[in-house]
């Protein structure tokens, strides 16, 4: 492959063959490919492998892996290289130089990530809709969060309660953690973030947390079903999906009841122009007068396009009502339960306030 510079006021263009080597982890046998432009961390990632991580910036050493062959280049500062000994290496620092293979455990599934317990910083604010923000939350310099496209964190009040909220950033894409917070009437925690919630604010959160994750083994077309903000999990998801280059046929249908709780609009639109294998269905359960698209509930809309739902696999996010109704729908349909994968937008009791529809 040859990568091309054009050095910025110039004219010139810089050429360079990049080099490509195969990364075998001993432990499981999995290979991936590693360029020499890219850290081996950030190639694992790209395929698929769960390598470990934290800080993702040398110094923390949570990636540390035996370098059992092959040869492994640092282009900057990595600190805890130094603290580690002979035949190591810091895969999120370090470029391979020839085919490697690497002694490390791989996290295969949601059961082998750590769930950590960490301070965030409320990096930013967004008021997306009349009733929905997106809070963008900041680690500490020296940490990273490692979770699945779909998982979920718990804020840790003072008083001892929880209040949950999906990941909708994709993993690969974690310089901030995204949330999509809905205003829930009486939610304590809500009325906060709306009308006092600063940038800056510090918070205690533990993840990652949750099973609603991609099943990557299945080779089925997959739908993806949200309501209100069941949109964050299934962002995550899919932006995943295209990280990791999915080329399965994928269809997104969000309900919601007016055009207005369209919160982020333009994005699934702009999923669809750049991928030719997506496609979005917005559905309102209220439409608008000048509303042209579906209209009614959006488990119905589903159901009208798809007879036979036996060869999808089904990612729904939402209210219990619309997961509900969903999950009958569906099973008439002839979908097996296995293919179905949901998170229910539980509202809580005084322990639990979920963000949903």
């Amino acid at each position: 492959m040859v990568e091309i510079k054009q050095n910025r006021g110039s004219t010139r263009f810089e050429y360079r063959i990049v080099m490509s080597f195969t990364v075998t982890i001993n432990n499981s046998g999995h290979q991936f490919e590693a360029a020499d432009n890219e850290t081996i961390l950030d190639a694992a990632l790209r395929q698929n492998i769960g390598l470990p991580y934290g800080c993702r910036n040398g110094r923390c050493g949570s990636c540390a892996a035996d370098l059992l062959s092959g040869d492994v280049v640092y282009h900057g500062e990595a600190p805890a290289l130094a603290e580690l000994g002979d035949g190591k290496c810091l895969p999120c620092q370090g470029f391979a130089a020839s085919d490697l293979t690497l002694g490390v455990r791989e996290a295969e599934d949601t059961a082998d990530l750590e769930v950590k317990l960490l301070p965030v910083r409320v990096h930013a604010v967004d008021h997306l809709s009349h009733d929905v923000v997106r809070l963008l939350l900041k680690l500490p310099q020296n940490q990273r969060l490692q979770f699945r496209a779909g998982q979920y964190l718990d804020f840790l009040l003072a008083d001892g309660r929880r209040r949950a909220f999906s990941i909708a950033n994709a993993p690969h894409d974690d310089e901030f953690i995204e949330l999509h917070i809905r205003h829930v009437d009486g939610g304590e925690f809500t009325d906060w973030v709306f009308s006092q919630m600063k940038e800056r604010a510090i918070l205690r959160i533990q993840a990652p947390l949750g099973s609603f994750t991609l099943d990557e083994d299945s080779t089925l077309p997959m739908i993806f079903m949200g309501g209100g903000t069941g949109l964050a999990p299934l962002k995550g998801q899919i932006e995943h999906a295209f990280h990791v280059g999915v080329d399965r046929p994928m269809y997104l249908y969000w309900g919601v009841r007016g055009q207005r709780d369209l919160y982020l609009p333009d994005l699934p639109r702009q999923w669809a122009e750049q991928h030719a294998n997506f496609h979005f269905v917005p559905v309102l359960s209220e439409p608008d007068d000048d509303w042209d698209g579906r209209r009614g509930w959006v488990h119905d809309a589903v159901t009208e396009d798809f007879g036979d739902l036996a060869g999808y696999d089904l990612y729904m996010a939402g209210p219990p009502p619309m997961v509900k109704a969903g999950r009958d729908a569906f099973r008439a349909a002839g979908m097996p339960d296995g293919q179905m994968h949901y998170d229910s937008f539980e509202y809580a009791d005084d322990t639990r306030e979920k963000a949903g529809d």
